[in-house]
C-alpha cells in the first residue's frame, strides 16, 4: 500500500472525475468503489461515497462530501511530458469539457483541480547555468498558457 495519497474532496463528481481521469492517463486501475451505508445522512445512502483509482502508478482517494471545500491552485498536480505531442494530448484531455486554461503550462480541468502540464525539456532549459539562456527561456514561458516547446526552444537558443 501506497504510503502517502491524494486525497480529494469533490461536491458529487468523484465517481466521474476517477473516470476522466482513468481514460486520459496510462497505466490506470480503478481499485475500488465504495458507497454510503444505510446509516449515512439523510439523502446519501447507497451513493458513492469514496473512489480509489490508481493513475500511472500513483493511488488516490476521491471523496464526495458535498460543496464545503473547493480545490485551488494552491495544490496541483505536475505532469512530466518527454514532448510537444504529450503536452498537447494531456492540456487537451484535461482542459475539455469546461476546463479552463491559466499561465505557464497551469490549467484547471473541469473539476476545478490544478493541473501543471509541462514538458521535461522546459525544466532543463530554465534551469541551464547558462543564465543568458535559462532567462530567455522563462521569458519566452511567461508569455504562454499552454506550453509550446519549439518557441520556447528558440528564445532558448537566441
Amino acid at each position: 500500500m501506497q504510503k502517502i495519497r491524494p486525497f480529494l474532496w469533490y461536491d458529487t463528481q468523484a465517481e466521474e472525475a476517477m473516470q476522466h481521469y482513468t481514460n486520459i492517463f496510462p497505466n490506470t486501475k480503478v481499485i475500488s468503489v465504495d458507497r454510503y451505508p444505510d446509516s449515512a445522512p439523510a439523502g446519501l445512502s447507497g451513493k458513492v461515497m469514496t473512489c480509489t483509482f490508481e493513475l500511472n502508478g500513483l493511488e488516490f482517494i476521491a471523496l464526495n462530501a458535498g460543496p464545503a471545500f473547493k480545490f485551488n491552485e494552491s495544490v496541483s498536480f505536475f505532469v512530466t511530458c518527454e514532448n510537444q505531442e504529450e503536452v498537447d494530448r494531456y492540456w487537451d484531455a484535461l482542459i475539455a469539457g469546461g476546463g479552463q486554461e491559466s499561465q505557464c503550462g497551469w490549467l484547471k480541468d473541469k473539476f476545478g483541480l490544478s493541473w501543471q502540464i509541462c514538458p521535461r525539456q522546459l525544466m532543463e532549459m530554465i534551469g541551464d547555468k547558462d543564465r543568458e539562456k535559462a532567462s530567455r527561456a522563462m521569458a519566452e514561458m511567461m508569455k504562454m498558457k499552454k506550453i509550446i516547446l519549439a518557441d520556447i526552444q528558440k528564445a532558448y537558443d537566441g
